[in-house]
């Protein structure tokens, strides 16, 4: 069985989850790889979100921890929207 990832590891992985997100090349063309590009790009933020989602509620959590963790679900929007719009 797994080893459960602590809260600090899993607001490192949701980063690391933007960070792919960012160096999907974006494509030239308006089409069905675009398409397929903003299905690449929500999934990582999808993937970082569920990572930190409930790192808020957890009560082994330091508060210093659980202010990260809502500053990156905070930010998870205008990031994407960063990403996706040109």
């Amino acid at each position: 069985m797994a080893k459960p990832l602590t809260p600090e590891q899993r607001i490192i992985n949701a980063r690391k989850l933007i960070d792919e997100a960012r160096e999907i090349p974006r494509p030239s063309s308006v089409g069905w790889e675009f398409f397929s590009y903003t299905a690449q790009v929500k999934d990582k933020f999808r993937k970082a979100f569920e990572l930190v989602k409930l790192i808020q509620h957890s009560p082994i959590a330091p508060p210093e921890v659980k202010r990260a963790a809502q500053e990156l679900v905070d930010s998870l929007p205008a990031i994407e929207k960063g990403i996706l719009k040109p």
